[in-house]
């Protein structure tokens, strides 16, 4: 489970960066009191157009920032407090996450099973199994370098899953991939959900979130503008679609904020 308790994360700006964003001010909030909770068993989509706060709140969630104020409890741990119990339990995929070059995916993902403390059968165990179901044993001996943009994907999942993490974070994680790799993807987020992990994922995609999603929220200038189950969403809306809903609800908020 996360938990998220009036989560706030204030950033300073330099010169150049108060220029790019025209604004004088030297802070800038990108989350602004949000509470949010994940369940496991559940998909959780938080959505928001780009800037919105959505990869800081989930960069908040596996401890790679930490918030200026408020809390969040990841399995039962405070980010803060216990951030190694935190990130032996969890597993985060973000597309600027980089992998090494010189080494193949099989020795990439053993070494980070190895990082997590798994043992010699558990880790081939489970390698052999996340190769099987994201077809990576074809090109599992070839160099990171020399692989796809697809390819490398699979690579970064199979390590962010290699030690069977309870809570699983995915920031875009079919974004600029072919149809068939984005389709493992999705696959394998169904099979976290099936497993009773707790999933949380941001994406552009909408139908990727109406298909996947169990729980919604939609982040706007770092303040959640609307947080419920999905059924509870679709029986609300105004419009036909979800991408139309979602430009709807945004966009009042752009209204009322001016």
């Amino acid at each position: 489970m996360i938990e998220i308790k009036d989560l706030t994360k204030t950033f300073n700006l330099n010169k150049q960066q108060r220029k790019k964003l025209g604004t004088r001010a030297g802070q800038i909030k990108a989350v602004d009191g949000i509470n949010l909770t994940c369940r496991p068993g559940r998909i959780f989509s938080l959505l928001g157009p780009n800037g919105a706060g959505k990869t800081t709140t989930l960069r908040l969630i596996a401890t790679i920032l930490q918030p200026t104020s408020g809390s969040i409890r990841v399995a039962g741990h405070d980010t803060v407090k216990e951030g190694r119990a935190v990130r032996n339990k969890i597993g985060f995929l973000t597309g600027t996450t980089g992998l090494y070059d010189r080494l193949t995916p099989d020795e990439l993902v053993t070494y980070f099973g190895r990082l997590n403390g798994m043992d010699a059968t558990s880790l081939e165990r489970r390698k052999r199994d996340l190769f099987h179901t994201l077809e990576i044993f074809s090109f599992s001996s070839k160099r990171i370098a020399e692989l796809s943009t697809g390819m490398r994907q699979k690579v970064s999942i199979a390590r962010t899953m290699i030690h069977d993490p309870e809570v699983v974070v995915f920031d875009e994680p079919t974004a600029g991939l072919d149809v068939i790799t984005a389709e493992h993807i999705i696959d394998l987020i169904r099979q976290c959900k099936a497993d009773g992990k707790t999933v949380i994922f941001s994406s552009h995609i909408m139908s990727e979130v109406d298909l996947l999603c169990d729980d919604l929220a939609i982040i706007h200038d770092g303040q959640i503008l609307y947080n419920g189950e999905m059924s509870d969403f679709r029986s609300q809306m105004v419009n036909g679609s979800l991408t139309q809903e979602f430009i709807r609800i945004v966009n009042d908020a752009k209204t009322t904020t001016r």
